[in-house]
């Protein structure tokens, strides 16, 4: 990874875009992959794409691969007229890890910092029996002493709230901060987009590399983009839980481990076609590769990108990643760099004819 992909990835990390809320890290996401790609575009709700046209017959085969732009975050719910701000969630926030945290509030005047609430140990009762506090328990201090002042500082209800918290680099390999889930996928396509349009000669197949908002509360963002774009095949992007730090059991949740590898789903929305390639090519490459399996749904964009018209045959690879939906969210950029050429090496796999098709003979 050059300084220039850290600085990229560091910036896009950094730049609050909860779900709702996602143009600002779109805007940088599309600056930096516009120095690649043929085009880049966004549609009303802000899902952001770029295209590299292909070399093939009428620009080729359409291989769309997805990340999502959108974080978890909170929403200023109720101003109290001594001025703390009660909140609710965006997305899965999880409110057992954020009493005694600084969040940044994008109110209409800007950036304001508070920090949510922590009463002292020594005041609390049971405290040897506490439980994770309730969404509505949490309240915000922004220095206000009543509804007035929060007013002037430019704050309502509605307006989003993301943790301070932003990327660091965690040993040699690894790096840690909120917002990985999934932005490092944003920056996995452009890494992508980047490494195919600087080959020799272009594939065959045109890529669509497709930043969607709203995955954390269901994927609407991927339902619409697809529709409007129409792959032909596509490859979902997004993190999974690495379980291999202490008291997760493996029989409940799967075994992967974060530096050993991508990992590809089987099952429900992930095409067995689109999966024996991604296999093929991961060996082909000689790529570490992990296997989950998706009994029920996937949990991600690929259970709205696969039925969208007549059904889109997609494939599912996940950056393993330990601490999901905090602030300390662990991933290896060992395994990122695995992720990224194994995509890049999807794409160049595809001939102009190519189908991804059950058939009964």
């Amino acid at each position: 990874m050059t300084k220039t992909d850290r600085a990229f990835l560091h910036e896009l990390l950094s730049t609050p875009s909860p779900t709702g809320f996602e143009m600002p890290g779109q805007r940088v996401w599309a600056r930096h992959v516009g120095k690649v790609a043929d085009s880049v575009d966004c549609d009303a709700y802000g899902n952001a794409w770029a295209v590299l046209n292909g070399s093939g017959e009428g620009g080729g085969r359409r291989v769309m691969i997805a990340a999502h732009a959108d974080e978890i975050g909170y929403m200023i719910k109720h101003v109290t007229d001594k001025g703390f701000l009660h909140l609710d969630r965006i997305g899965g926030s999880d409110s057992a890890t954020a009493r005694g945290r600084r969040i940044d509030l994008l109110g209409d005047k800007g950036v304001v910092r508070g920090i949510i609430g922590n009463t002292a140990i020594h005041l609390r009762e049971n405290r040897d029996d506490e439980k994770a506090p309730k969404i509505h328990e949490l309240y915000v201090d922004v220095g206000a002493s009543n509804a007035k002042e929060v007013a002037e500082l430019g704050l309502r209800p509605g307006h989003a709230a993301v943790y301070t918290d932003t990327v660091e680099d965690l040993g040699d390999h690894r790096v840690c901060g909120r917002a990985l889930d999934n932005r490092i996928g944003g920056f996995i396509l452009a890494l992508v987009m980047a490494k195919l349009a600087g080959g020799r000669k272009r594939c065959p197949a045109t890529m669509i590399a497709l930043n969607t908002v709203q995955e954390e509360i269901g994927g609407h963002g991927a339902k619409m983009a697809t529709h409007r774009l129409q792959p032909d095949v596509a490859i979902c992007i997004d993190v999974t839980h690495a379980t291999d730090t202490p008291g997760i059991e493996h029989a409940k949740h799967g075994k992967v481990e974060l530096g050993a590898g991508p990992s590809v789903t089987h099952g429900t929305s992930s095409h067995p076609l689109v999966v024996e390639r991604i296999v093929k090519v991961a060996a082909k490459r000689k790529i570490p590769l992990q296997h989950e399996s998706s009994s029920r749904f996937s949990g991600t964009d690929t259970d709205e990108i696969f039925k969208v018209r007549h059904g889109v045959p997609s494939g599912l690879v996940s950056l393993p990643l330990r601490y999901m939906h905090s602030v300390v969210e662990t991933a290896d950029l060992r395994d990122l760099e695995h992720m990224v050429d194994l995509l890049a090496g999807f794409v160049q796999s595809i001939t102009d004819h190519e189908e991804f098709r059950q058939r009964l003979d």
